[in-house]
């Protein structure tokens, strides 16, 4: 990646891009939905150490399918690696778009 985005506006259809095969993003979509409810599950649980271990497997699930899915179906690396905050935003952004039919799923 030799390009330098300065912002999510601009950086997005890139990600777009990265994220063309199917798997791939069926896996992102899965791993952010998985990831999110074991979040909400640890947080609602009022116990740390409960909400500890969710939100190490919040990370585990979400990053992990993610990362499956650019490595073996994708072929590429992560932004997440040089773009931490906006390929997050970028994940949320798409899991949306998913959802609601703008992407294909």
């Amino acid at each position: 990646m030799s390009q330098h985005y300065e912002s999510f506006e601009d950086f997005y259809p890139y990600y777009l891009e990265e994220h063309s095969n199917r798997t791939n993003r069926r896996l992102h979509f899965i791993g952010s939905t998985a990831g999110a409810a074991l979040f909400f599950y640890g947080l609602l649980s009022l116990n740390l150490a409960t909400f500890g271990k969710c939100l190490l497997g919040a990370l585990l699930i979400g990053y992990g399918s993610a990362w499956v899915g650019h490595f073996f179906f994708e072929h590429n690396k992560p932004a997440t690696f040089q773009y931490p905050w906006m390929s997050y935003k970028g994940d949320w952004k798409m899991w949306w778009q998913m959802l609601t039919g703008k992407i294909r799923f």
